[in-house]
C-alpha cells in the first residue's frame, strides 16, 4: 500500500485514537504527544501538528506504532488507511 501524502497531524492523531486508543497527553509548540496502553504498557509518540505531515515523518510514526503493536507496517497502513 502506498503511503498517504495529504494527511495532517490532527488526522493522524484521530486515526490512532479511534483504532489503537492513543490519547492526547500534551502539546508543546507544534507537536502533540500521544500515549497508548493497548499492549499492557505505556507507549508515547509525538505527532507534528502540520498540514500535511511529511512522508518521512509519517513513515517514522507508523514504524514506531507498528513496532509497539507487534505488526508489520504494511498491515498497520492497511488497517488505518485501507478501504
Amino acid at each position: 500500500m502506498r503511503m498517504p501524502r495529504n494527511l495532517s497531524g490532527v488526522q493522524i492523531a484521530t486515526l490512532l485514537r479511534r483504532r489503537y486508543a492513543y490519547n492526547f497527553v500534551r502539546q508543546r509548540g507544534s507537536h502533540m504527544r500521544l500515549a497508548s496502553t493497548v499492549m499492557g504498557y505505556e507507549h508515547h509518540i509525538s505527532v507534528p501538528r502540520h498540514n500535511p505531515v511529511r512522508v518521512g515523518t509519517l513513515d517514522e510514526i507508523l514504524g514506531q506504532v507498528s513496532e509497539y503493536l507487534g505488526i508489520g507496517q504494511d498491515e498497520l497502513m492497511q488497517d488505518l488507511f485501507g478501504r
